[in-house]
């Protein structure tokens, strides 16, 4: 899996953006805020990625932030939100706003986004209510992923399965327990133990 891209801006589009990255050019996906926030073409640029595998294609979609990432998956983890449909809704809300909305089930809100009517946009509030859980409101981003390997090592757990706050808990007690130089390999082991109990 590509975390992260690190390299130079070389164009940009509608819905992606081309990123040099030691000579290789990786097509990246984007949210319209994200590509809004990366800067002008031929300048230093990093973005978080997610990727996406399918039958017939492996796409790179690309955030400015680890908490934007972190909103995509949970999105497309909802039942007919595809990675187009999750990238519209957050062109069109900012995490912090997209966590207001799943916590006041304010549906009107997620909808205003693109491709999102109001049933699919009452599924949304109504399934993330439910796996957001603990998320603060007001002003606070989605605190999901720490750096390094704990990150991996939740997501790891959110692929098989875990809820975020249950994924977060586990890791985070994994660390506690391991240490600051602990190996993605044995944080991922010691919290599906603790996530297991």
């Amino acid at each position: 899996m590509i975390a992260h891209l690190k390299g130079r801006l070389d164009a940009t589009g509608i819905d992606h953006a081309v990123i040099d990255v030691g000579g290789v050019g990786y097509l990246v996906g984007a949210s319209s805020r994200t590509l809004a926030a990366i800067g002008p073409v031929g300048e230093a640029v990093m973005l978080h990625t997610e990727m996406l595998v399918g039958e017939e294609f492996i796409r790179l979609v690309g955030f400015a932030s680890a908490g934007e990432r972190d909103w995509f998956r949970l999105l497309t983890g909802v039942q007919g939100v595809g990675a187009r449909v999750a990238l519209a809704i957050l062109s069109a809300l900012e995490p912090d706003d997209l966590s207001r909305a799943i916590a006041a089930q304010d549906k009107a809100m997620v909808a205003r986004a693109n491709g999102v009517g109001p049933k699919l946009a009452e599924r949304i509030v109504r399934e993330l209510k439910d796996k957001v859980g603990g998320v603060a409101i007001g002003g606070a981003n989605v605190a999901f992923a720490p750096a390094g390997a704990g990150a991996d090592a939740i997501s790891a757990l959110l692929n098989l399965g875990f809820r975020p706050a249950e994924a977060a808990g586990a890791v985070a007690t994994a660390e506690e327990e391991l240490g600051a130089g602990a190996t993605l390999d044995a944080l991922v082991r010691l919290a599906l133990r603790k996530a297991a109990k």
